[in-house]
């Protein structure tokens, strides 16, 4: 099983710092959130808490995930870094090609591309896009950036998105991976339908193996079974050596922490001690041996 460290709130001026301790110490990955703005009033439900509320406010740090991702990569050389999850719903898929490719290029193949719809209206509609049939749209975006990524001249006439021949260069030199968030039927079906791997919000032990099942039942209804599939989560209530040992045993691939928030520290910590607890995180679980066991 994978260590993926979140840098979920964490200030801007901690994430270079917060990189290359974590490569230091022998994390596999680094988890880049998205959130475009905070409104006021919002008009729906936030899906991930049990009351709807949002777990941050108006002066949460919140830097875009690509650009993260690329300026973390040019301090680091082995650390991988994805979106957890980018939503997608509200971008443009030409524009967001490039800047995919750029990242995959600049960090050299060391990133990947954790996608989501969306929750809330106001991404949407203030970013000048419909939320009305909002996945059909994101369907069709994946193949947009699927195709412009894959390098040559292309071309997509879709029911969303029509241009003719086109070529982004450089490509990428690797395929950028796709994975695919949401906790729905609907996410689901997309994940084991197109994604390279499926992306958790929160979730109980319980709750991630019930879903890691839906998942293996529907990749092989779309032939995909034997193909590598990432399960990248955040347990809520798995913890110690014995409760990783069991998520890798549920199917769990890349285990998802806040190692800081383990050790009772805010997101607001100060860097030294964030790197402390990335450390002795790695001591316990990284190079414990658990997994040679």
């Amino acid at each position: 099983m994978k260590y993926t460290c979140s840098v979920v709130m964490a200030p801007v001026d901690q994430l270079v710092g917060i990189a290359k301790t974590a490569e230091e110490v022998g994390f596999d990955s680094i988890a880049l959130p998205d959130s475009l703005f905070f409104m006021e009033k919002a008009a729906a439900d936030y899906p991930y808490t049990a009351d709807g509320s949002r777990m941050w406010d108006e002066n949460a740090p919140w830097v875009d995930p690509l650009i993260a991702a690329a300026a973390m990569g040019s301090v680091t050389s082995t650390l991988r870094f994805y979106t957890h999850v980018l939503k997608l719903g509200s971008r443009q898929p030409l524009l967001l090609a490039r800047q995919v490719g750029s990242v995959a290029n600049l960090t050299n193949n060391r990133f990947g591309f954790g996608i989501g719809i969306g929750w809330a209206p106001e991404e949407f509609e203030w970013c000048g896009v419909p939320y009305q049939r909002r996945g059909a749209r994101v369907d069709e975006m994946i193949e947009v950036i699927k195709l412009v990524l894959g390098g040559g001249m292309v071309e997509f006439h879709g029911e969303f998105f029509d241009f003719d021949r086109l070529q982004m260069s450089p490509a990428p030199s690797l395929p950028v991976p796709f994975y695919v968030g949401g906790h729905t039927d609907v996410a689901l079906k997309r994940a084991a339908r197109v994604g390279d791997g499926w992306s958790t919000a929160m979730m109980t032990s319980a709750q991630l193996n019930e879903t890691i099942g839906r998942l293996n039942a529907l990749r092989s209804e779309y032939g995909r079974a034997d193909q590598p599939f990432e399960v990248q989560a955040v347990c809520i209530d798995k913890f110690g050596v014995d409760g990783h040992r069991e998520l890798a045993e549920m199917g769990v691939t890349d285990n998802i922490v806040v190692p800081w928030v383990f050790d009772g520290l805010g997101f607001d910590a100060p860097l030294e001690k964030k790197q402390d607890s990335l450390k002795r995180f790695a001591d316990t679980y990284i190079h414990s041996g658990w997994q040679d066991a």
